[in-house]
């Protein structure tokens, strides 16, 4: 009976730590209000979070904030695919440049691979300003897409946009209307700047990240949530 007893006791326990081992690396998650929109900020703190390349991520005032640049603030825990992300933000000025990474192939180490070989869901209402053109405003996917629409609000006015991805295609809304409708395979432009991505295609499921751009770029988040697609 004792030997059974300490059978059953270690296996209890290399279960427990083996649950243990399983969810200590997975970052905080908050379930919002029964609506099927899964927390990744919880306006306290930057858990499960990591910044790469120059500059910082920080939360103030229940906002996630950024200084320096260029940079990236990228979600740890997992990659993402067939799913919406919702990032609720307002720019620091009346214009301010930033942008979510959608479809980072791998983990990324530094600031220029998501870049060149995942897409940036652009945040800057007037790139005219720096010699670009509609290709990299607010909602395209950054000097790839078209916009279907311009509703992009200045700052300090508050934004909601939402990315799905769904398979291959990619589908990014700003204030409720439809900004970007993309399949993966479909012509784009040809590359004008060295510092804009590489064309091909991107996979289904990436990791995913906010932008830091510069001192005088800054864009403040107070909402960042997905949701699965569930057919």
């Amino acid at each position: 009976m004792m030997k059974k007893t300490i059978i059953f006791l270690l296996r209890a326990n290399a279960i427990l730590l083996l649950w243990a081992i399983s969810f200590s690396g997975q970052p905080r998650t908050v379930k919002s209000q029964g609506d099927g929109w899964i927390s990744l900020f919880d306006g306290k703190d930057l858990k499960g979070w990591k910044q790469v390349g120059p500059g910082t991520h920080y939360v103030e005032n229940g906002l996630i904030a950024s200084h320096g640049g260029m940079g990236l603030l990228y979600w740890q825990g997992r990659k993402f695919g067939n799913c919406t992300i919702r990032v609720v933000y307002r720019m620091q000025k009346f214009n301010s440049n930033s942008g979510v990474f959608i479809r980072i192939p791998i983990e990324p180490k530094e600031e220029w691979m998501p870049v060149y070989y995942g897409y940036e869901v652009q945040i800057d209402n007037h790139p005219e300003t720096s010699g670009e053109d509609e290709y990299h405003i607010t909602g395209t996917l950054y000097s790839l897409t078209k916009p279907l629409a311009k509703p992009g609000k200045p700052g300090p006015e508050w934004n909601t946009m939402e990315i799905t991805m769904e398979g291959p295609r990619t589908i990014v809304v700003v204030n409720g209307q439809k900004v970007t409708d993309y399949k993966e395979g479909e012509p784009v432009p040809k590359r004008k700047f060295s510092y804009e991505p590489y064309p091909g295609r991107r996979p289904n499921e990436g990791y995913f990240g906010l932008q830091n751009h510069g001192d005088s770029d800054i864009v403040y988040f107070k909402e960042v949530s997905y949701k699965p697609i569930t057919k």
